[in-house]
């Protein structure tokens, strides 16, 4: 279905007459943010009047701040067309025009990331703390040839020493990799924008704590495959049919589609009337995906998953309000198990004060069904298409499945360009005869067998100091107190404290 549906926009593609009108979706310079505390890369702007083409913070494309995205080819730098608009000589890579015309030109773009990381009594237990050094490179270019057609490649390097550095995962340690590499056509539709992007790319469509690009590894998460769109004013509809990539840890030749792993749906946007709440900047998100995996394990059983979620997410900011509310039903089979699964996710922050950097309060509540992992009957463990790990822990040592949380936080920007944000979160399990599951999908040995409901409560804090546009330093520390479920399963407090300097093109 969604083949033949990304089919159709192409042959629409190709029938609509060419416009000399650039409407290529780009993210704009700031983005309403979600309400997720530990996020470092994204701003809160005001509310602003709809716009007549569908707001390009809201296209699914993932946050931009200060310019500059997660997804690099979601940044719009075609200001510096204007000579006079270059403070420093990298701002003339941004827009390198071709032929002496405008339309058709050459954005570079770049990174280099160093970051340390320490974790006393890794997986939480008793064991000897590990420090490893990382360092992430990558470079990409993305040129537009008109205002229809682009092209962008993204190279990268993830490098690992210190401390069981040679166990480390083929997202952290990759001699080189084709990182991005993809070819879009989009042209004017009735005042909007209609497209198809076909190759390997990012996808931040959805809420982010199901759909994650990784920016915690050296190596992002990447897919391949085909992503469709069509952006008319204040609706949109996506829709995609992507594989999972299987990294090597050499060259170029050794990451390949992973065909075990599938990821196709459609998702859906509508911009709600900005005069609700005396001024709102809100958007609607129904989706329907589906995730094939060919070996999954819950409990003593590895079987072939075809899980379908059919969701609602709404986000943005009601006057001093900013909200992520998301809500998932899971269905489908494990083997020959039905899945029958919830989850629900709520942010918000209210700001003090009328400033931008004005302190913030906020709460987030996440639950995530489970039971089943270790009995027959239907599946009722909920999961993520592309988890994001730091949202629920620092340290990844939790995830969305058989989770209750209830997590405070604390946001102030103590002096000019830095902002600290602290947190205290409860979690519980679901259900208790099942286990508690952390961020990679691994069961906690034996929390399935033991009593009780309460598995920890953790405590954690990120500074975020931006430098510079092109630069920013963050530091974390988050404790993990173990409770009952924990400690009765032999599992032990643990600490980890990370920090890292980003220096961006």
């Amino acid at each position: 279905m969604v083949s033949r549906t990304l089919a159709r926009i192409a042959l629409l593609l190709a029938l609509t007459p060419i416009s000399a009108t650039p409407v290529l979706a780009q993210a704009k310079d700031s983005v309403v943010a979600t309400a997720t505390p530990d996020t470092a890369a994204q701003t809160t702007t005001r509310a602003t009047p709809i716009a007549t083409v569908y707001p390009a913070e809201a296209a699914g494309d993932g946050a931009v701040s200060a310019g500059y995205a997660i997804a690099r080819w979601a940044e719009n730098w075609t200001r510096y067309r204007d000579p006079a608009l270059r403070d420093d000589p990298l701002d003339r890579l941004k827009f390198i025009p071709i032929a002496g015309r405008d339309d058709v030109y050459l954005t570079l773009s770049g990174e280099i990331r160093g970051r340390v990381d320490t974790v006393t009594n890794p997986g939480a237990r008793d064991a000897e703390k590990i420090r490893q050094r990382e360092l992430r490179l990558f470079a990409g270019s993305d040129l537009h040839l008109g205002s229809h057609v682009r092209l962008y490649g993204e190279l990268a390097h993830g490098g690992v020493a210190g401390d069981r550095a040679t166990q480390a995962g083929a997202n952290m340690r990759n001699t080189l990799i084709v990182q991005q590499a993809f070819a879009e056509v989009s042209t004017a539709l009735d005042g909007g924008d209609v497209g198809v992007r076909y190759g390997r790319q990012i996808f931040a469509d959805g809420p982010g704590v199901l759909v994650s690009q990784g920016d915690a590894g050296n190596i992002q998460v990447v897919l391949n495959g085909a992503r469709g769109w069509a952006h008319l004013g204040s609706v949109r509809a996506d829709v995609f049919d992507l594989r999972f990539t299987r990294y090597g840890t050499g060259g170029t030749g050794d990451d390949r589609v992973d065909h075990a792993r599938r990821f196709s749906g459609v998702t859906t946007g509508i911009v709600l009337p900005q005069t609700w709440f005396g001024g709102s900047k809100l958007y609607l998100e129904p989706f329907a995906w589906r995730l094939r995996r060919d070996a999954v394990t819950f409990g003593g059983d590895t079987a072939r998953e075809a899980r379908r979620f059919y969701g609602l997410r709404l986000w943005g900011d009601a006057g001093r309000v900013t909200l992520d509310w998301s809500a998932n039903r899971q269905s489908g089979r494990f083997g020959p198990r039905a899945i029958d699964a919830w989850q629900v996710f709520a942010a918000q922050t209210v700001r003090i004060g009328d400033a931008g950097t004005s302190p913030r309060i906020g709460l987030h509540v996440d639950y995530g069904s489970g039971g089943g992992g270790y009995r027959n009957g239907s599946l009722h463990n909920a999961a993520a298409p592309v988890l994001d790990g730091g949202y629920f822990s620092y340290q990844d040592a939790f995830s969305p499945t058989n989770f209750v949380a209830v997590a405070p936080n604390f946001t102030l920007s103590p002096i000019t360009r830095v902002r600290l944000t602290v947190e205290a979160q409860r979690v519980w399990r679901a259900k208790v005869d099942d286990a508690v599951y952390a961020a990679s999908g691994r069961a906690y040995a034996g929390t399935q067998s033991v009593r009780g409901m309460h598995v920890a409560d953790v405590a954690r804090a990120q500074l975020v100091w931006s430098v510079a546009p092109r630069v920013s330093i963050t530091g974390r520390y988050e404790h993990l107190i173990a409770r009952s479920v924990l400690t009765r399963s032999g599992f032990d407090n643990s600490d980890c404290l990370s920090g890292w300097i980003s220096m961006k093109l």
